[in-house]
């Protein structure tokens, strides 16, 4: 694939990315709406913040434009939505303790990989396996919900905005990464892709339909 193919593929990844992430807008405007956290998970916004300032090093580090304009959004965007969070919770002791807790994290790999590891390369496989250990944990987590899924053949906390564009957001980096030959970009977005088919499955066994009916026969 030329430039033109890398450059189409590298605007796909920044496309689908912030799809990816705008899906928490509609968490945003109903936090607002109901003035409360009712029904919106923390975690999810904490861990992809997170996820997105590793990346933003990585992509900083190896001077890829991609990586950084995609993060720096996702930064921003995840850093909103955690503080509008912390500002209608009820709970903020947990809240702020949980945000310091994973900060300190972050802190700690900031100050081992630029005071410990002074060679630019060794820095950079380093901070790529650490990153990529954190992605695919987060992929990975939706999928602690699916005994509860399957058990009540229900759907209603997965969201199929959210399934399609990390479908679509996985499939793009992991192309991306395979054409620069970035094991670190390519491994850790295939289990985004594997966790958005399981999903996608889920959608058609318990499709929303069935999920009405189920609620009205427990009501």
């Amino acid at each position: 694939m030329g430039p033109v193919g890398l450059q189409l593929l590298s605007g796909a990844c920044l496309l689908f990315s912030l799809g990816m992430f705008g899906t928490g807008l509609s968490d945003l405007k109903q936090m607002f709406a109901t003035q409360s956290v009712e029904n919106i998970q923390f975690l999810p916004f904490l861990t992809t913040d997170v996820n997105n300032l590793s990346w933003l090093s990585y992509g900083f580090l190896k001077g890829d434009w991609t990586l950084i304009l995609v993060n720096a959004v996702g930064v921003t965007l995840q850093t909103l939505y955690i503080l509008v969070y912390f500002y209608f919770s009820s709970e903020k002791r947990s809240v702020l303790l949980k945000t310091m807790g994973l900060l300190a994290v972050l802190l700690l790999g900031y100050g081992y990989f630029n005071l410990l590891v002074p060679d630019v390369s060794v820095r950079l496989t380093r901070l790529g396996l650490f990153c990529s250990l954190f992605t695919i944990t987060m992929y990975l987590s939706p999928l602690a919900d699916l005994a509860k899924i399957v058990r009540s053949r229900s759907t209603q906390c997965l969201s199929f905005p959210l399934t399609i564009t990390t479908f679509l957001a996985s499939a793009s980096w992991t192309l991306y990464g395979i054409l620069l030959q970035d094991v670190y970009i390519a491994v850790p977005n295939v289990p985004g892709i594997a966790t958005s088919l399981i999903r996608f499955w889920l959608f058609w066994r318990f499709p929303p339909d069935l999920n009405k009916t189920y609620k009205s026969l427990q009501a």
